[in-house]
């Protein structure tokens, strides 16, 4: 027979007592979040349910008068008809806690968890003629635990500024072990111009995969990610082989044995695009809702750790030019401090020569034209005294080449003389 989810079902019994019992389980859980179900012989045929547990299931295979496991085939590789035929077998009733089981198939697949008791029901012979199923789904509560646990150590890495590539790696890893299938997470990093994609992380995605788009443009129709960053807004791909956004990157999502792809925009507080966070899939999948909120939160989180590794950056950026304008202006007091050594001992050189051009000159009104070089200074030079030189107040002297060329070099004004002993012809022919 058949009930409409939500009324009650009469169900036949030789019990009154019994019938009671199941009418007040009916009305009970008619309109509880609790699940229920009553099923009935050794096939579990599904006499009648409320609403919640027809929504655990799914709305569309809300029938009554089916067994179990026509009903649900995928219960019998998870343990669960093998349970029920235990307890309709011995009497005992069977109780599970956070209990795992896959409901559905294909795209529309999803993980749940319940706390449910198998209770058997007997007939007015005390013989065991079906089983009530009751239980609660703790799916959102076991997934709110993981998660927070989760997210509070990512948290804890952004604040002790770990390195934005651990945190992004650690997240994208976290995210694959708290969905309940096969995913694969992958972080892009806009370029300053908000134009490109740069590879953040991904650490279950291959690396010819992961360098192909390293770099892709943001755009309309390019692909799920570069869309996504262009619309400011999510992009769910649900069958990569038949999408037209991945045209241009099928061949390469098949080498790779994607198949979904669901992207998110990482956005700055501003609104400015920093990167996007995709969910990839290696069968066509629909989003639940928990997938959708699951990004949201870590799309949310990336961003945190993004503007942060930018703060990061900046900082270090201001900090090294600082250091190297300190480090510039260091050169250049050192360079200034050595050109005024330079220039004072160029000085003391210049006044030491006039003294030696002005002795020397005074010498030469007695002797005009000595044999030795003039402007040895207190030490005195023995070269022979070549080449006459003058300066503007009208001293003059003799010297060797060596001096007479730190004389012009180092004091002003001062010029060859003469050509007497081949003055000029010596000093050009050192």
């Amino acid at each position: 027979m058949t009930a409409v989810p939500g009324q009650r079902s009469t169900t036949v019994s030789s019990s009154v007592a019994g019938q009671a019992a199941e009418e007040d389980l009916r009305a009970l859980f008619g309109q509880s979040i609790a699940v229920f179900a009553s099923l009935a012989g050794p096939t579990h045929v599904v006499e009648s349910a409320n609403p919640a547990f027809f929504a655990a299931i799914g709305n569309e295979r809300a029938r009554t008068g089916v067994p179990i496991p026509e009903l649900m085939p995928e219960l019998a590789d998870q343990g669960f008809i093998a349970l029920l035929d235990e307890v309709y077998r011995t009497g005992e009733p069977y109780t599970g806690r956070d209990a795992r089981v896959v409901l559905g198939a294909g795209p529309h697949a999803r993980e749940a968890f319940f706390d449910f008791t198998y209770e058997p029901r007997r007939d007015a012979s005390g013989t065991v003629a079906g089983i009530l199923v009751i239980g609660v789904e703790t799916t959102q509560v076991k997934q709110a635990q993981r998660l927070m646990v989760e997210h509070r150590a990512m948290l804890e890495q952004i604040a002790r500024q770990a390195p934005l590539t651990e945190v992004l790696g650690g997240m994208a890893r976290c995210i694959e072990n708290l969905a309940p299938q096969q995913m694969l997470v992958s972080v892009l990093l806009a370029d300053p111009d908000g134009r490109h994609l740069r590879h953040g992380a991904a650490p279950s995605l291959p690396d010819f995969y992961n360098e192909a788009i390293d770099g892709i443009a943001t755009g309309e129709g390019v692909g799920s990610c570069g869309t996504a960053a262009h619309r400011r807004e999510p992009v769910i791909v649900t069958d990569i082989a038949t999408d037209p956004f991945w045209d241009d990157f099928r061949d390469l999502a098949e080498r790779a044995g994607l198949a979904a792809c669901w992207s998110t925009p990482i956005l700055a507080r501003d609104g400015g695009l920093l990167g996007t966070f995709a969910m990839y899939h290696r069968t066509p999948r629909v989003p639940q809702d928990t997938d959708l909120a699951l990004a949201r939160v870590f799309a949310g989180t990336a961003a945190l750790a993004i503007e942060r590794h930018h703060v990061e950056q900046a900082k270090a950026a201001a900090e090294a030019r600082a250091r190297t304008a300190h480090e510039e202006l260091a050169k250049a007091v050192n360079a200034e401090r050595h050109l005024r050594a330079e220039a004072e001992q160029r000085a003391a050189a210049a006044a030491d020569l006039a003294d030696r051009m002005r002795a020397a000159a005074a010498a030469q009104a007695a002797r005009p034209h000595p044999e030795h070089c003039q402007l040895g200074g207190v030490q005195g030079c023995t070269a022979p005294a070549r080449i006459k030189v003058a300066d503007s107040w009208g001293d003059a002297a003799w010297g060797c080449e060596a001096h007479v060329e730190e004389a012009i070099l180092n004091v002003r004004s001062v010029f060859i003389a003469s050509e007497e002993l081949g003055g000029l012809a010596a000093y050009l022919n050192r």
